[in-house]
């Protein structure tokens, strides 16, 4: 154990430590930086947990990497594809991919007396993955399709269940135009509601078998209009989907159609970016209660010193140098930091697992797509916003504690 360190603990744990190191300034630093901690443990909480909550939605509505014909348009109205036995299984073997399933679009308008509303109907396959809609569920069952009949069930939302005024069981018409500006009529009964409180999906998809799909389109029994690709591993999206690209765009299907790759942030580039600005705002807040926090500390330290002047003087005479006396005034900073870091982690920890567990902090899901405020507990994250906020305050520190070298010791050790 080094002598600074020494002194520094035993001014800290002595005593009369209360009347040493704990006036007003320096409790308002120590509180600064337990308080300046939770927010900063809390905002990157709320805010990754928010980006996976809408990010986990817009995937759940459409997977993380599609493969469309590469004719294919921005509508609804696809042109189909076809995808072998061995063209999946070659998709199945690339790294990362976890499951790939099968789908198609059309739009339609559904019509139930004197109402009506424009949505996009999504035929789906036995092989679609319903985990994302399981968990929001609200009514009946998710879709259940089978190979060798088509079903007239549908899955719809909550919010246009709403606004036509549709419960579990009911039947409803949905009119599709054809090409050629035929207008063709189905029925389809109501087989569960779902509730995502993402309302620009919500309002738009309905789920259906994809065979209703192939049977107005004309369709052969093998053609799709695209391929839904779920990854095992986010962060290496962009790398997979950019493999994928290059793996397909050299193939074509049966009848020639040229296979088009995108990921999820191709197909939704502004809310992904919007997303992204999130991380900038972020950046910022840290960065701001950072410096709040550091100058309260700086006034603590510059009190400490003040008060400890008689004391540099003595250790100064018995021949400690400013770097060694420096030391000991540093660490005792530390001390006090960790104090306030402790503090901050129990408030911030608290908070997070209440929310978490409880979700006490309501939201408005039309604005915010959430119904509460989402929260990532992460304690990888935790620990790194604490030893970032240890060493960006002891570097801030070390300017103040330049004073020492400026106290003369023929004049402090008779200093009281």
């Amino acid at each position: 154990m080094s002598t600074e360190f020494f002194i520094a603990r035993r001014i800290y744990k002595s005593k009369d430590a209360e009347q040493n190191i704990s006036p007003p300034a320096i409790k308002i630093a120590i509180i600064s930086i337990a308080l300046g901690l939770a927010i900063m443990i809390l905002s990157v909480a709320v805010a990754v947990g928010f980006k996976k909550e809408v990010r986990n939605k817009v995937i759940g509505f459409g997977s993380h990497i599609q493969v469309s014909n590469f004719d294919s348009n921005a509508s609804y109205e696809a042109h189909p594809i076809v995808v072998s036995d061995s063209l999946m299984d070659e998709i199945l073997r690339m790294p990362n991919i976890l499951h790939a399933q099968k789908f198609a679009t059309k739009p339609g308008l559904i019509k139930t007396g004197e109402d009506s509303h424009g949505i996009i109907v999504k035929g789906v396959g036995e092989d679609y993955d319903w985990n994302f809609f399981r968990r929001n569920m609200v009514e009946g069952e998710v879709l259940s399709v089978s190979p060798d009949s088509v079903s007239n069930n549908v899955m719809i939302s909550r919010l246009i269940a709403s606004q036509l005024k549709l419960k579990l069981g009911d039947s409803f018409i949905i009119c599709f135009v054809h090409k050629e500006m035929e207008a063709r009529l189905r029925k389809f009964t109501v087989s569960g509601i779902f509730q995502t409180n993402f309302g620009e999906y919500d309002k738009l998809f309905i789920f259906a078998d994809i065979k209703q799909i192939r049977k107005l389109n004309g369709w052969d029994d093998d053609m799709i209009g695209g391929l839904e690709v779920l990854v095992k591993n986010y962060d290496k999206l962009d790398d997979t989907s950019l493999q994928m690209y290059y793996d397909l765009q050299a193939q074509s299907d049966r009848t020639g159609n040229i296979f088009y790759t995108r990921s999820i942030k191709q197909l939704n580039p502004m809310i992904f970016a919007w997303l992204d600005v999130l991380d900038n705002n972020v950046a910022v807040i840290l960065a701001l209660i950072l410096v709040v926090a550091g100058f309260s500390m700086i006034t603590g330290l510059l009190i400490i010193i003040l008060e400890r002047t008689n004391m540099i003087g003595i250790l100064k005479v018995l021949g400690e140098n400013n770097v060694c006396i420096r030391k000991i005034f540093l660490y005792i900073s530390a001390f006090l930091i960790t104090k306030g870091l402790l503090w901050g982690n129990i408030i911030a920890i608290a908070i997070c697992l209440i929310q978490k567990y409880f979700g006490i902090f309501k939201l408005n899901p039309v604005t915010y797509y959430v119904s509460e405020v989402p929260i990532d507990f992460n304690i990888l994250v935790i620990v790194l916003i604490n030893i970032g906020t240890l060493i960006a305050t002891l570097t801030m520190l070390t300017v103040p504690s330049y004073l020492i070298a400026k106290i003369p010791p023929t004049k402090t050790v008779r200093y009281e």
